[in-house]
């Protein structure tokens, strides 16, 4: 299993607060670096995975990109094969683009989730990954 203090640049911050908890399935940490305020417009947060832990599928109205700082994990698109991310991946995810990301079953995985245009609104929020798709990827 791969060591979370190996991969740390950002603090982890905390058990990730409700309301936003209840969209993942397993235990994810959120520490914001940006807040999400009208002088910057562009919240960055430092999202911290558990092995195994991933977000439900969902949609950034004004887009994310994904700056993946350590551990491995996976991103997936709808329709599309789940992708393998690990350190130094970039993903960049268009406004209203159905998608989950999240740790691969036997390590930590640690992104900045840098939410684009979030003048045009939340992150919709969707159904979980199914336990069957997920377990399918290595």
């Amino acid at each position: 299993m791969s060591d979370l203090n190996n991969s740390v640049i950002f603090p982890k911050g905390n058990k990730m607060p409700e309301p936003f908890s209840k969209n993942f399935i397993g235990q994810a940490y959120l520490h914001m670096l940006v807040p999400g305020d009208k002088e910057f417009n562009c919240p960055i947060g430092n999202v911290t995975f558990e092995p195994g832990c991933r977000n439900n599928w969902h949609k950034h109205l004004g887009g994310q990109i994904l700056l993946v700082t350590g551990g491995r994990g996976w991103y997936q698109e709808e329709g599309e094969t789940a992708r393998e991310l690990k350190a130094g991946d970039v993903v960049k995810i268009p406004a209203n683009v159905k998608h989950w990301h999240g740790a691969a079953r036997d390590s930590w995985f640690v992104h900045l989730s840098v939410e684009t245009n979030s003048q045009a609104g939340p992150a919709e929020w969707l159904e979980p990954v199914a336990d069957d798709e997920y377990n399918k990827l290595k």
